[in-house]
């Protein structure tokens, strides 16, 4: 007997292996497109440009720093105002409530006298001389009432005069503090980024930043003591001119027999100034080298740390000498120089903006406060481009 079954349906079992190959494949050849239209990884710096980079913020930090410290010193300036305007204010106040007192006790008294007129007042009283000497008492209480009435009003304009000074020295106040955080935060903003950067170097990388540094402060210690052996070479031929300055003097005055000797009155021109120079530079000197070691500190002035300008200033206060707290104010206070006529004790100002200073020490070398991470040191006055000198006394 036949068998009256469906035939069974034959599954095809290659078709999904095809769909999922073509899917793999299409998401390969996706990938492929995607990698070869991404745009390529960023390449890393070379240690130069990291070291150009790392300077360069460094530099912007010192000018933040600056002005940083203009924004503290004209802060704390305005404090000082503000709080003496509000001492004042608190003291005409005081005066204006005692002038208001005394007019206070003028008013109750005429209040108790009832504003009895002079007539009635005449024929109470018990006799008339006694009216009379009474009348002469109260034409000088009118008159002390009419001086109180004068004061309160002098000492009421004076305090509000004050106090309209009071609140715009604060207003300055508040503009001056709000510098001094913008400033703040961006000597922080740099030094971060100035920090970030060299993180990221590998140790053979950063010695190869270390080499880049050694060849910077070996070429500039180079250029120092070309310019220690130039100076030298001067000084000696002003000796030598100064001494045969001398002799010719000494054989006109008297043909050598001593007659007249020491009487030439241009003998030692300028000695007694470059003296005085040369003893507070010494003081100066002998400061600074006693911080040798110290670490930079932006918006510091010592006794523990410095930044460049805070370094300068308390190093000449050391010699009497009160300098501004910036290197943009420092520069202008003194005597401008040429680099080749430094002496010791003299300040170098570096780059453009005038963001860093030292105090030159004598052959071609300075004292200065460097950077962050960096401690108080010597080191040749080549190591940044100079902007200028001064002599400050």
């Amino acid at each position: 007997m036949a068998s009256h079954r469906k035939p069974r349906t034959k599954v095809r079992t290659t078709t999904p292996a095809v769909g999922l190959t073509t899917a793999a494949l299409a998401s390969v050849t996706l990938l492929s497109t995607q990698s070869a239209t991404a745009a390529p990884a960023e390449p890393k710096p070379a240690v130069e440009e990291v070291q150009k980079k790392v300077d360069a913020l460094y530099r912007q930090a010192g000018a933040a720093t600056q002005e940083y410290n203009r924004a503290k010193a004209a802060s704390t300036s305005q404090q000082t105002k503000v709080d003496t305007l509000l001492s004042d204010v608190a003291k005409r106040t005081e005066k204006i409530n005692e002038a208001r007192r005394a007019l206070g006790s003028y008013a109750a008294a005429q209040y108790r006298n009832g504003g009895i007129g002079p007539a009635a007042t005449f024929f109470l009283a018990d006799n008339p001389q006694g009216y009379f000497d009474q009348s002469r008492l109260m034409d000088r209480a009118t008159e002390r009432q009419q001086r109180s009435v004068t004061e309160f009003r002098t000492q009421q304009a004076s305090a509000a005069k004050k106090r309209a000074e009071a609140v715009k020295s604060l207003e300055t106040l508040t503009e001056t503090q709000a510098t001094l955080a913008s400033s703040k935060k961006d000597v922080q903003t740099k030094l971060t980024e100035a920090r970030g950067l060299l993180s990221r170097l590998t140790a053979e990388e950063k010695a190869r930043l270390a080499e880049l540094e050694r060849k910077k402060e070996a070429e500039a210690k180079e250029k120092a003591a070309k310019l220690a052996a130039r100076q030298a070479a001067e000084a000696k031929e002003r000796a030598e001119a100064e001494e045969k300055a001398r002799e010719e003097a000494a054989k006109e005055s008297g043909g050598g027999s001593g007659t007249g000797s020491g009487t030439d009155p241009g003998s030692g021109t300028g000695s007694g100034t470059d003296s005085g120079y040369a003893a507070k530079a010494e003081k100066v000197l002998a400061f600074a080298r006693a911080q040798i070691g110290k670490p930079y500190v932006w918006g510091a002035s010592g006794p523990s740390s410095y930044d460049c300008s805070g370094l300068t200033q308390a190093a000449w206060r050391e010699a009497g000498v009160t300098l501004p707290r910036t290197t943009w104010d420092q520069v202008e206070f003194g005597t401008r120089v040429a680099t080749s006529d430094l002496k010791p004790g003299d300040l170098v100002f570096f780059y453009d903006d005038i963001s860093h200073v030292g105090i030159y020490k004598g052959d071609g070398m300075m004292i200065h406060a460097p950077k962050p991470g960096a401690n108080v040191r010597e080191e040749s006055i080549y190591y940044m481009p100079i902007y200028g000198s001064v002599r400050p006394a």
